[in-house]
């Protein structure tokens, strides 16, 4: 929502830009003067880029810039797709089959919740390029979801927390890149104050507060609950914007988003169940 309420007033790739720089910068700064941690090794600069160009101009920049034209909610919900994304690329790309006939269901009914939502804010007045903005956030979900298999697969042995503000600092040029080509920028001087509020928060509570809970949750909690905030944050962002910038929601809307986050529960359930009858077995073995 907070990024829906900047992109009202600065083009999309700027803002995110902006974000991650001041962002990337909080991190850097703590562990190079504080922490003292070496530079990366041009190996594992290499894998910081690639993700740097997923997570950060993919993912987070083309989903910032898919607000300008869809409503925040929407947004958030395709961006909960990405568990189901991530089985299909394992299978199409890596040729892990674990899916059982459960993780299909979910599938069915992620696409279907998200039908639901969709088929709601379709046939009603949408500002032009709608359709543009939803390209937008899909390709941006599918961005998250490839960088989400090459985490898994880089073994960078790098600081996580480190790793992700050098991504965020690396990601921040190449975003202003873009946007200085695109000719998607302003002068600061015209940005509001209500704007660099709302980069602001999304500096302290999405770069920095959400990133080290949400590493440090992966560390310390099982994975089935450290992922709940998959299911929460399309309904968090969905009520606040109703009450705050007033965007609309309906109950087929919920519903939908409901139906959407089951899918996704049984996808993850499905596989998490699939690979531990994998390791019994193997154990048994």
């Amino acid at each position: 929502m907070a990024s829906k309420i900047g992109v009202h007033e600065i083009p999309a790739l700027q803002m995110a830009a902006i974000r991650q720089f001041i962002g990337g910068s909080c991190f850097l700064i703590f562990f190079h003067l504080y922490k003292k941690l070496p530079l990366p090794t041009a190996r594992q600069f290499g894998w910081i880029i690639l993700l740097a160009l997923l997570m950060f101009v993919g993912a987070n920049g083309l989903s910032t810039w898919s607000l300008k034209y869809i409503p925040t909610g929407l947004s958030a919900l395709i961006g909960a797709l990405y568990p189901l994304s991530v089985v299909l690329i394992e299978v199409l790309f890596y040729k892990k089959n674990n899916a059982t006939p459960l993780t299909f269901l979910g599938m069915f009914l992620g696409i279907v919740g998200v039908g639901f939502v969709f088929y709601e804010n379709a046939f009603h007045a949408q500002p032009k390029g709608f359709v543009f903005g939803l390209a937008l956030s899909v390709t941006a979900m599918l961005c998250w979801s490839f960088a989400t298999v090459f985490i898994g697969k880089s073994k960078m042995k790098l600081n996580a927390y480190y790793s992700a503000g050098m991504q965020m600092f690396v990601g921040s040029f190449l975003l202003y890149a873009i946007a200085g080509v695109a000719k998607q920028t302003v002068a600061f001087s015209s940005i509001s104050s209500k704007a660099w509020w709302a980069i602001a928060y999304l500096v302290i509570a999405g770069s920095i507060i959400a990133f080290i809970a949400f590493i440090y949750s992966l560390k310390v909690l099982p994975p089935a609950i450290s992922s709940l905030y998959a299911y929460i944050n399309p309904l968090v962002a969905m009520v606040v914007a109703y009450f705050v910038i007033d965007e609309k929601l309906t109950w087929n809307i919920l519903w939908g988003a409901l139906i959407t986050l089951a899918g996704v529960y049984l996808v993850n359930y499905s596989i998490k169940r699939n690979d531990k009858k994998v390791i019994e077995k193997n154990e048994e073995v």
